[in-house]
């Protein structure tokens, strides 16, 4: 611990996370980028290297990266208490946030207008998930081995039933057990691994229910933040039938309008399955894996970020990450393309005007490296104005 990092109190850390988890838009990368400007730039309390080493940790293990990033910060500073009180710090303020716009979407989602805005939103989702999976192309498919892994990935989750998660460790097993061991005794990796429980629902679940769904969640959950929707359209859409894939989107548009961690989808998500208590236990249990596991790996830090297997084993899950993404944008894309009541620009059921504003957003932010906060308030607007002119 460096002399800046002891003279941190939990003033200075309640100051700095508390005022990110309300102004930090953007997703995962602004919310590592801001972390950079205030933690090493403005403050000095960690050095750009030490930064550096906290964020590869944060891709070795499960969980919201940028909230494991500060949360790491937090147990530099202060140990285990700076870990819990940084963390809850970022989280809090956003959760309360979309708390509350979870209660203004349930109570008035069924408006025309509401359900216009949405629609502008959804398509700018759609797009921003796509980016980042093309963000993630560069370091994912960086080996033709990797691409292979990619392909594989791609065909058991398109022509099985293989729950993505199964998939994503699988080749995170595999592609580490070909990279460590000696030739041919990677022949070894058992085949087969067992298929999740797939039967929905009909009874109200309850909240240790939710709680476990959301917490296993929040336990396997690799790559970017956004690898989350993937999660939910498979878990609590497909597989339990808590909620829809249109309630789906919604939620992630609201947790994409919100400052904060991009996992705050889950409070929303708790709330349409079973009002407040529900958001309460779905925020906690995504969220607690990603404490006790920067907690657990903090002190082991520099063998982790020199572990040749660990760093396999992140490559392989990444390429089925990637897969895991499309597959999923696909799902959503047949829901977020549909056309308003009214919309007479359209073909074969798909509104171009959604189309147009999903390839608008994709130019603005890769080739302008534009906010998307930007899209998603253009989008509602859009929305808004083609559900008043056509009758909404």
């Amino acid at each position: 611990m460096n002399s800046s990092a002891r003279s941190v109190n939990y003033a200075d850390l309640a100051r700095l996370f508390l005022r990110m988890s309300v102004v930090a838009f953007g997703g995962p990368v602004a919310h590592i980028a801001m972390g950079e400007d205030e933690i090493v730039r403005r403050r000095g309390w960690l050095t750009k290297d030490e930064y550096l080493d906290i964020i590869a940790a944060s891709n070795l293990i499960p969980g919201p990266n940028s909230t494991e990033v500060m949360i790491h910060v937090g147990h530099r500073m202060k140990g285990i208490p700076g870990a819990i009180f940084a963390g809850l710090c970022f989280i809090t303020p956003a959760f309360l946030i979309t708390l509350a716009l979870a209660l203004l979407y349930v109570a008035y989602g069924t408006l025309p207008q509401v359900e216009a805005m949405l629609w502008g939103i959804q398509s700018i989702i759609i797009a921003i998930i796509l980016v980042a999976a093309w963000r993630l192309l560069p370091s994912a498919l960086k080996s033709r081995m990797l691409i292979g892994l990619f392909v594989v990935s791609l065909l058991l989750l398109v022509l099985t039933d293989l729950p993505e998660v199964v998939v994503m460790l699988g080749m995170g097993a595999l592609y580490a057990l070909l990279r460590t061991l000696p030739a041919g005794a990677s022949m070894l990796l058992v085949a087969g691994l067992p298929a999740l429980q797939t039967v929905g629902t009909l009874q109200p679940p309850s909240l240790l229910s939710i709680f476990w769904e959301f917490l296993r969640i929040g336990s396997i959950l690799f790559g970017s933040g956004y690898v989350l929707v993937t999660y939910l359209q498979t878990e609590i859409v497909d597989r339990l039938g808590w909620i829809t894939s249109q309630q789906l989107l919604d939620a992630v548009a609201i947790g994409q309008f919100t400052p904060g961690p991009v996992l705050t989808t889950a409070t929303v998500v708790g709330y349409i399955i079973g009002g407040i208590p529900a958001a309460i236990v779905a925020t906690a249990g995504i969220f607690l894996p990603a404490f006790v596991l920067v907690i657990v790996t903090a002190p082991l830090l520099p063998r982790i970020r020199r572990s040749r297997f660990w760093s396999a084993f992140l490559d392989g899950v990444n390429t089925a990450v990637i897969a895991a993404i499309l597959v999923t944008v696909a799902v959503l894309a047949s829901t977020a393309f549909r056309t308003l009541p009214g919309d007479s620009i359209a073909i074969a059921g798909f509104s171009l005007i959604a189309l147009a504003l999903a390839v608008i957003t994709l130019i603005g932010i890769i080739r302008f490296r534009l906010n998307a906060t930007i899209f998603i308030v253009v989008g509602a607007a859009v929305g808004l104005v083609l559900g008043l002119a056509t009758g909404g």
